[in-house]
């Protein structure tokens, strides 16, 4: 890409506070947006070719509210990102992330984590940290088990869709705000699925679709009439 369309880019965003540049075959992270860290509020890099994140840039961005690497090459995440305290939406879907900062709690604001596609092994528990997350998605990655820190996590959507998932911490029944609990084409038996999931949880919507089970042996478990109350009654809520 050439300087003088990055530069319009670059005079453009100064204004709007907006730096979207996608489907540009970029290798690395634009250094010059250094100009623009106390005034950037939206970053969309995605569909590019960037492999990493300069440390002592990407924690400059005070004011950032949204950062989009979707489609990218990203191993790793440094800890500066960490530094963003505005930061609501995060998408990072579809790079090879095997983990995430041991520092990620700190990113107090956040609402939106989407890291579907990833390489993560387990669940990250970072994440239990996050007082404001709503949506956490997690899917298409290869992820095993739900250990019993899940209890902690405050987000009302959880999606785990296509992991390898074969064990599920009843602690899960426990997330004071978890309304949906996407758990489709995973490596459940019947067995595994904690009970109280359904007799005891916040949980309105269950999908386990595409596991070890048929769907009509869990209309067979004890809680189960408990579970189809409250999925009614949230559908009467937004029919």
């Amino acid at each position: 890409m050439g300087n003088s369309a990055l530069r319009a880019h670059v005079e453009t965003a100064q204004k709007t506070g907006v730096f979207q540049l996608k489907d540009r075959g970029l290798t690395e992270f634009p250094s010059e947006l250094q100009k623009l860290t106390s005034n950037l509020r939206t970053i969309d890099l995605s569909n590019n070719k960037i492999d990493c994140l300069p440390p002592l840039l990407i924690g400059k961005f005070i004011l950032l509210k949204s950062l989009s690497l979707n489609n990218n090459k990203l191993t790793v995440l440094p800890e500066e990102i960490c530094n963003l305290k505005k930061l609501e939406t995060l998408s990072l879907n579809n790079n090879h992330l095997r983990e995430l900062p041991s520092t990620f709690g700190q990113l107090s604001a956040l609402k939106t984590l989407s890291l579907s596609g990833n390489q993560l092994g387990a669940l990250p528990t970072q994440l239990c940290s996050l007082r404001h997350l709503d949506v956490v998605d997690l899917s298409k990655n290869k992820i095993r088990s739900i250990p019993d820190i899940v209890g902690e996590l405050q987000a009302i959507e959880l999606n785990l869709n296509q992991n390898q998932i074969s064990q599920i911490s009843v602690k899960i029944s426990c997330c004071p705000r978890l309304k949906v609990l996407r758990l489709e084409e995973n490596c459940l038996e019947l067995s595994m699925l904690p009970q109280s999931i359904l007799s005891d949880s916040q949980i309105c919507l269950l999908a386990v679709e595409g596991n070890l089970f048929e769907i009509k042996k869990l209309r067979e478990l004890e809680g189960y009439e408990k579970y189809m109350e409250r999925f009614t009654a949230t559908k009467k809520k937004f029919a």
